[in-house]
């Protein structure tokens, strides 16, 4: 097999790293003018292992750029009824700037009727209908986390987007469909051509072998192999699945949607899994965060 290539890694740890310092300087300016820091709540049910390390990973974010953070936790037998008033909790408190829901929620909870329980103005995971809408539409909001972290990682590694065709692999509400949006829209970091696949698309290795960049958010390990990718695209992994792995201390390994092996020698640059789309999605939390506090979107939400 030919080795894997290095130099051509998409560090978005140290993209990440680089958000948070900008972030950190501006709570700085905030506690010196005497205004509160930012706030970020996070509510986590359940005891998933994902999860419980996402929400781990916000918190230690939280005190590196200076926010005041809560972790809400709850066993996943919370009735939804019990959730949703928590919710509503959060939303008329003064104090908290922004929160997030981690997902996924037990099977009993529908985690729509949750998503559209968070006041917009405290969505920073960028999830709720009104934020959506807005983004859409071309009007400012509260931008998907993981989406617009992939559209500011390839501004920052200085990657060309306009006039590219760029394939997106999956469809979800969270990332696949709002990254073709923001991909699409008439902006210096943006204006792709942009072909939406999906698991029932025909010919799909055809079409991603004509994408100058491919991003892959299917949530199947490995699915892109190097038949679906021509010689110097640029490729962004978004999947995370652990993978069983009884060599590994932890019991699995993180895969991300993309054979990694096979298809880095072919990409002109590409993000590892890890250190590549998920440092850059808890950074745009806290971007979101810093925004909702100081009402750059919405006036501040009042109780």
């Amino acid at each position: 097999m030919t080795p894997v290539q290095t130099n051509n890694l998409i560090d978005g740890k140290q993209t990440a790293e680089d958000i948070k310092v900008e972030i950190a300087a501006a709570v700085a300016k905030l506690k010196a003018a005497g205004h509160k820091v930012p706030h970020l709540a996070a509510v986590l049910v359940g005891h998933d292992g994902g999860s419980e390390a996402y929400v781990r990973n916000k918190v230690l974010a939280c005190e590196r750029v200076g926010f005041q953070s809560t972790l809400l936790r709850y066993e996943d037998d919370i009735t939804e009824a019990a959730l949703l008033a928590k919710v509503d909790e959060l939303n008329r408190d003064p104090e908290i700037d922004g929160f997030i829901v981690q997902l996924p929620l037990p099977a009993h909870i529908n985690p729509e009727k949750v998503i559209e329980a968070i006041r917009p103005e405290k969505d920073v995971d960028g999830f709720h209908p009104m934020n959506i809408g807005r983004m859409v539409a071309g009007l400012p909001a509260l931008l998907p986390a993981t989406p617009s972290g992939i559209v500011e990682l390839l501004s920052r590694q200085g990657i060309k987007t306009s006039g590219k065709h760029c394939v997106v692999i999956g469809r979800s509400n969270i990332v696949g469909t709002p990254v073709s949006i923001l991909l699409a829209k008439n902006l210096d970091n943006a204006n792709c051509t942009v072909t939406l696949c999906h698991s029932r698309t025909e010919n799909l290795a055809e079409i991603c072998r004509t994408a100058d960049i491919i991003v892959a958010a299917i949530g199947r390990p490995e699915f892109v192999t190097a038949d679906m990718v021509r010689p110097g695209a640029v490729v962004i992994d978004v999947g995370t699945t652990r993978v069983a792995d009884a060599t590994k201390k932890s019991g699995y390994t993180l895969k991300g949607d993309v054979k990694f092996a096979e298809v880095a020698p072919l990409a002109s640059a590409i993000t590892p899994v890890p250190g590549g789309v998920g440092p850059m999605t808890i950074a745009m939390l806290l971007l979101n965060t810093l925004r909702a506090a100081t009402g750059e979107i919405y006036p501040r939400a009042t109780s």
